[in-house]
C-alpha cells in the first residue's frame, strides 16, 4: 500500500496540478478515480467532507482538501517523501 492515496478526477485542473507535482518529486501514489468509480468519489466526501477533490489522503490519517503545491509539498516532505 502506498504511503499517498489520490482521490480525483482527469477532468479536475487542481487534480491534474497536484498529479504533476507528485510525479515530478517521483513520489508514489494510489489513484483513486471518482469520475470513473462512484465509490472512489462517495471516499473522498466521507474523507473530506465536501464534494471538492482533489483529496490526498496520507497513511497517517492526514487529509489534504485542494492543496495548494506549496502545502503538499511541505506534507510530502514531514512524511520524508519528498525533498
Amino acid at each position: 500500500m502506498s504511503e499517498v492515496t489520490f482521490y480525483g478526477a482527469d477532468w479536475c485542473s487542481d487534480c491534474r496540478r497536484s498529479k504533476s507535482l507528485l510525479n515530478t518529486l517521483g513520489v508514489e501514489y494510489d489513484l483513486k478515480d471518482v469520475e470513473v468509480d462512484k465509490a472512489n468519489a462517495d471516499a473522498a466526501q466521507a474523507l473530506s467532507g465536501r464534494t471538492n477533490i482533489p483529496v490526498v489522503q496520507f497513511a497517517d490519517g492526514v487529509i489534504l482538501v485542494e492543496p495548494s503545491d506549496a502545502v503538499l509539498h511541505a506534507e510530502l516532505k514531514v512524511r520524508g517523501l519528498a525533498k
